[in-house]
Order: structure tokens, then sequence, then C-alpha cells
């Protein structure tokens, strides 16, 4: 299997000034494009070669040799869900999910404090999460590099990239404004929404 390179689910200038055209150039047309260039050569003539993206970050999570396709498989993985939780339309989250969010973190602005919290003090490149865990409940991580929570069998619903090639062109060194900015601005609730719906649908199944 040969992976591409996902399209933007927006045009490029569409999450200006939150987030630039020129950061979604480098960001998406070079750093993402790598990746799934990169993964690629790198399972070609083995056996990852025609397997699925989320069957080769969970088994090559297992073995220390094949670091290298982990990376760049767990990069491409977390991209492609990166660009779908961001949205020109971000704002605040539909009554449904509030009552979630509600019930485990107090209220949206608590929240948004804890989700702050995690991305902020993650040291180094990695990404803040918001997830379903082993019991089904919603909780807020972080997760270092390529690390996401398909190798904690966690059930991923919201994702803020913090690596600095995601926000330095817009933000400098400030990382903690570039997360309010997404809490705020850019949180494409409809797919958190999306994901808590077919969760809750594959466990009543």
């Amino acid at each position: 299997m040969t992976f591409s390179l996902m399209p933007l689910p927006f045009a490029k200038d569409a999450l200006a000034p939150h987030m630039s055209e020129q950061t979604l150039d480098f960001h998406h047309g070079k750093h993402h494009k790598t990746y799934v260039d990169t993964l690629n050569k790198l399972i070609e003539g083995t056996p990852y070669e025609k397997a699925g993206l989320e069957n080769i970050i969970k088994e090559s999570h297992k073995n220390q040799d094949q670091t290298k396709i982990f990376n760049n498989a767990g990069q491409v993985w977390n991209h492609n869900f990166f660009w779908n939780c961001l949205s020109p339309k971000g704002g605040k989250p539909d009554s449904t999910v509030v009552q979630q969010i509600d019930k485990a973190f107090g209220n949206l602005s608590d929240f948004k404090t804890e989700f702050k919290k995690a991305a902020t003090e993650q040291f180094g490149s990695g990404w803040a999460w918001l997830v379903l865990d082993e019991q089904g409940k919603l909780k807020i991580t972080k997760t270092g590099n390529a690390e996401n929570p398909l190798v904690q069998g966690q059930k991923a619903l919201l994702t803020c990239d913090v690596w600095e090639h995601a926000y330095y062109l817009d933000y400098q060194n400030r990382r903690a404004d570039m997360v309010q900015v997404f809490l705020d601005n850019l949180i494409n609730w409809e797919f958190v929404a999306q994901n808590m719906d077919q969760t809750q649908a594959r466990s009543a199944a």
C-alpha cells in the first residue's frame, strides 16, 4: 500500500489570522508530506507494505528495531487526525458534547484550562489529546514525538499539535498563546461529536 498526503479539509487561507497560509504551506506541504514520503520508502519490500496505517503503528510500536517506521507512521496518522480537528467555524461545542465535557471536567472553561496545561507542559515536541480511556471516560493526555492514543488503547477525540513547526511562524515561542487560540477559535467540534457518537454506537452494539 502506498500512502498519499491527505488533502486539507479547508482552504489554506481559511484559518487565518489564527493559523496562517504560510504555516499550513510548511506544516502540511513540507513536514506532513515528508512523513508520508519517508514512510512509503521505509515500508517498501517489508511485511508492512500491504498493511493499513493503524496496523503499522500498533505493530511497529512493539519493535524497537522499527522505530523509524513507527515515528513516520505515527506522524502521518497524527497529522491526518489533526487537520480534521481544525475548522474555520471553530467556537463552541453543541449541547451533547458540552454535557459530556461538563460531566468529566466541570465545565468548558475548566476543560480548556486543563487541556492548555497538558499542551504547554508537554516537554519538547508532541501532542495534547482529548481521549476516551479504556473505561470509556473522557481524559486529557499528552504524548511526545509520534506517540498517540492508538498505542495506549485509547480512542482519540481531539488533538493539538505542539511541535514547533505547527506554530513557530505565527507565534514564535508563544506556545501557550497558540493553544489558547486553538481552544477558542479553531476546534472542529462537529468532528469531536462524530468521534463520540461512533464510539457510543460501537459500545451499544
